[in-house]
């Protein structure tokens, strides 16, 4: 069984901390990779780098920056690719990004690239990395057509994709039919299911709606009035998320990406009702690199 992270940079010194500190935790279950993601439109860009290049330096974790095309030239994409392989960075996360509400027509360039199985060519020129890249169980909202938005994925797995990582689906039926349609559409990499634990019911409904997640009726009902205790809703959601993982198992799948919200707890919870036990001596490790520093 493997897993991965995914983590958001930082705004403030304050969400700083509790990132290094997830990060901290998380580090002695042994992920694959941990993936940092830009905000909206590349707006957290530096500090997308900036957490990458510390993971590297305090941590024997590896890390997948995330790349997007929105708002950047090739010449921009391509020289920050050229410094992540500079710095040892050898996992990325290919995306268009999400294109910004007040001007959707104009946030790619005309120099730049259009979307990322254009991306993907473009990152191959400056060195062999290790590229993931986003699936929709539940159709992208700019896709004509779930067929449509199957061949564009096979497109990115053509152009080089490592891996598919899903965006968040609460219902494993449609996570199955997904990955049967993809694997009749030719696509031969992992499918790996994102996975997000629910740490806070009213943001993650509000967060689904924006981006055409569905939040089915029974997850609603599990959450209902429990915002002012989140003790019993941390356990409802790591009930609910190791539920999913395992009915996933059963389906023959041997691989999660957890979109961690910069938690911890919550994500190593489900880590381990599912068998994924902390390395005590990767906590000792990183116990002992604390004290040095």
């Amino acid at each position: 069984m493997k897993v991965s992270f995914e983590f958001f940079p930082p705004r403030t010194e304050a969400a700083e901390t509790r990132l290094w500190d997830a990060i901290v935790a998380l580090e002695s279950m042994r992920p694959e990779f941990v993936s940092v993601t830009y905000g909206a439109g590349g707006s957290t860009r530096e500090r997308t780098h900036s957490t990458v290049r510390r993971i590297l330096r305090e941590t024997e974790l590896t890390p997948a920056a995330h790349l997007t095309c929105v708002g950047a030239s090739r010449a921009d994409i391509q020289q920050i690719a050229r410094r992540y392989w500079k710095n040892g960075v050898r996992r990325l996360v290919a995306l268009r990004g999400d294109l910004p509400d007040d001007d959707p027509g104009h946030a790619l360039r005309s120099d730049g690239y259009g979307c990322a199985a254009e991306l993907i060519p473009g990152l191959r020129e400056v060195g062999h990395f290790d590229i993931s890249v986003a699936g929709y169980p539940e159709v992208h909202p700019d896709a004509t057509s779930p067929d449509a938005d199957i061949e564009y994925l096979k497109r990115k797995v053509d152009a080089g994709a490592s891996r598919v990582i899903t965006q968040f689906c609460f219902d494993d039926d449609t996570i199955l039919r997904f990955r049967d349609r993809a694997v009749a559409a030719g696509i031969d990499v992992p499918i790996v299911p994102g996975i997000l634990p629910v740490a806070d019911f009213p943001k993650v409904a509000r967060f689904s709606r924006s981006c055409g997640a569905t939040v089915p009726a029974w997850l609603e009902r599990l959450f209902a009035s429990l915002e002012h205790d989140p003790r019993e809703q941390d356990m409802v959601a790591a009930s609910v998320a190791s539920d999913q993982c395992r009915g996933l198992m059963a389906e023959g799948f041997d691989q999660f990406h957890f979109y961690t919200m910069n938690r911890a707890p919550l994500t190593r919870a489900v880590c381990r009702m599912i068998g994924i036990l902390p390395d005590e001596r990767a906590r000792s490790e990183q116990a002992k690199r604390n004290h040095v520093a």
